[in-house]
């Protein structure tokens, strides 16, 4: 099989990476890729954002089957145009990923479906948005409408930043505040039959504790031995079917992966925070490795509608985590340029950076995810933060409680 993927980030690079590792890939390209992704598949000049030099390039290359990683390729329509230049594409149309690209449609496809979710307001002026707040209370809850690359969520106590995030991203959607853990639930979906990956927890805030600012995410692990043991059927009875019947209802079919993000609240079960059109980041780092099933055949299954007759996936016998280390001033201005050292050998998921003429450096906020696997969660924790130390970067930040007993 000859798989292309598409984008530049740790989760391209996981997905390279457990692609690589799958007997049935016979030829494996990435484009535009990073430094990380060239060590196993062939890299390709492209701008992940043009849909038609997208279903060009596959074109080139015969691909039999090619995986969009990031949402806004997805959101563009480089699906639709993959799948009508005869490709089999892993990834929802540009209708369907609105359930990632606006808020407010997720909101409304939810409340349709009868999901479990925190009660909602569509804000577009500084009244509305005040009195939102002023309804729900704090901590106050404010999602960018549009896609913000996972960063344009705020959740504080201070109503003045608050109505400071609504100002600037002008279409919000303010909610009620879900307490409980959060919980990353992967389902891979050809729109009517579903394979729930693994339960994943990441950690959004970028420093110890949850403190600080929210990310793109800083860490996270597999599997989840405190969640409950119904949360997967539960989550699929509840959520996944009735979101992909509503989809299908209004003519457009959710085909691809489907990120449900889950509050274990403490009364009234798991309820949805966010739905997300792709594989999410970092969580797919330490979920991917744990897949004992081949991974193309998985998804070529889900792109062509075939995914009922694909055998029921099995898992390691063992525990993943990763660590996320990040660029001095992310998230607010990262600092690009930086020569990275140490990084070198197994278990560096490139998520940014760069070759130059200095060698290995840093081009973007979140830079390295340093992840690891061994039978038992202290094990991979351990393993993954000895990654860590390897690693030589100026100022570089990373949350030192990954993963840490609760």
């Amino acid at each position: 099989m000859r798989v292309l993927v598409i984008g530049t980030g740790g989760r391209e690079h996981a997905l390279v990476t457990a692609l690589a590792n799958d007997p049935a890939v016979a030829s494996l390209h990435a484009a535009p890729g990073n430094p990380g992704m060239a060590l196993l598949a062939e890299l390709h000049p492209v701008d992940p954002m043009d849909p038609a030099a997208v279903a060009a390039l596959a074109t080139t290359l015969q691909a039999d089957l090619v995986v969009v990683g990031p949402e806004a390729p997805l959101v563009a329509g480089v699906a639709d145009a993959v799948r009508a230049a005869g490709i089999s594409c892993f990834g929802p149309s540009g209708a369907a990923a609105q359930l990632e690209g606006s808020k407010a449609f997720a909101k409304d496809v939810m409340t349709a479906a009868g999901v479990p979710t925190a009660r909602a307001f569509t804000c577009t002026t500084p009244a509305e948005a005040a009195a939102a707040l002023d309804e729900f209370g704090a901590p106050y809850v404010v999602k960018n409408d549009s896609l913000a690359a996972g960063k344009g969520v705020v959740v504080t106590d201070d109503r003045d930043a608050a109505l400071a995030h609504a100002a600037e991203c002008g279409r919000v959607v303010i909610e009620e505040y879900l307490d409980g853990p959060e919980v990353s639930l992967f389902v891979v979906t050809d729109g009517k039959a579903a394979r729930p990956l693994l339960p994943a927890q990441d950690f959004k805030r970028l420093a110890d504790n949850d403190e600080g600012p929210n990310t793109g995410g800083m860490g996270a692990y597999a599997p989840l031995d405190w969640a409950p043991s119904d949360l997967t059927p539960t989550v699929l009875d509840q959520v996944v079917f009735p979101v992909l019947r509503e989809m299908t209802d209004r003519g457009t079919p959710f085909q691809g992966l489907l990120y449900v993000g889950l509050a274990l609240t403490s009364k009234g079960g798991p309820k949805v925070i966010e739905f997300n059109a792709r594989f999410g980041d970092p969580e797919t780092q330490v979920v991917l490795p744990l897949l004992e099933n081949g991974l193309a055949g998985l998804l070529l299954a889900a792109a062509n509608g075939t995914l009922d007759a694909h055998p029921e996936l099995t898992w390691r016998d063992a525990a993943a985590v990763t660590v996320v280390i990040a660029s001095d001033g992310y998230p607010a201005k990262p600092v690009a340029g930086d020569v990275i050292t140490g990084a070198d050998g197994p278990g560096y998921i490139h998520a940014g950076t760069k070759l130059t003429s200095e060698g290995l450096v840093s081009a973007g906020g979140r830079v390295l995810c340093c992840t690891a696997v061994a039978p038992s969660l202290p094990e991979a924790r351990d393993a993954a933060y000895a990654l860590v130390d390897k690693v030589s970067l100026r100022a570089s930040q990373h949350r030192t409680d990954i993963a840490r007993p609760r």
